[in-house]
């Protein structure tokens, strides 16, 4: 036999499928956040990371400043060493000259004639004295230019003064030191 239901049947509906526009643009915008924070997470760390590094090498040249400042101070006192070392080696050197000079200028040095001031600096030296007479100051002059010490011997002046009502000759020579 045959049947036949004629009562409806309740069938379920079939879901209708999601559009695949619906479905690719959710999976696109799921994927593009998840994009964007790995690329934040990675550029974050990639910035605490270079700012690290930026602060430890700013420490390096804070701490390399102070040795150099210390290299430096080293560099000024070794050199003001040197320089009094050098001096110290140039008194040395020289601390004959003054007293060969004066016995240069003293054996040379006439009956009548007195120095009253002599000065020397550098190699360049200057006289000024009194003689009784003009022959005794020439005399003294020529008796300087035998000298091997003193070379360039140069009157520059002779002139006739009156001390205490005793006419005098003044003098002044220049002269500079061969040593």
């Amino acid at each position: 036999m045959i049947r036949i239901n004629l009562l409806p049947v309740k069938r379920k509906k079939k879901a209708k499928p999601l559009p695949t526009f619906v479905v690719s643009t959710t999976l696109i915008t799921v994927v593009a956040v998840c994009a964007l924070a790995y690329l934040f997470y990675y550029y974050n760390s990639n910035l605490r990371s270079a700012k690290d590094h930026f602060d430890s090498n700013r420490q390096k040249i804070d701490e390399l400043k102070g040795r150099i400042k210390e290299v430096e101070d080293f560099e000024k006192l070794n050199n003001t060493i040197e320089e009094r070392t050098k001096i110290i080696e140039q008194l040395r050197k020289n601390q004959n000259v003054p007293v060969m000079i004066l016995d240069e200028l003293s054996k040379d040095l006439p009956k009548g004639v007195w120095l009253r001031s002599l000065a020397v600096s550098d190699n360049n030296g200057s006289i000024e004295g009194y003689g009784f007479t003009n022959s005794d100051v020439v005399a003294y002059v020529d008796n300087l230019k035998g000298s091997k010490l003193l070379t360039d011997i140069y009157l520059q002046e002779s002139r006739e003064v009156t001390m205490e009502k005793i006419p005098l000759y003044q003098f002044k020579l220049t002269f500079k030191v061969a040593a």
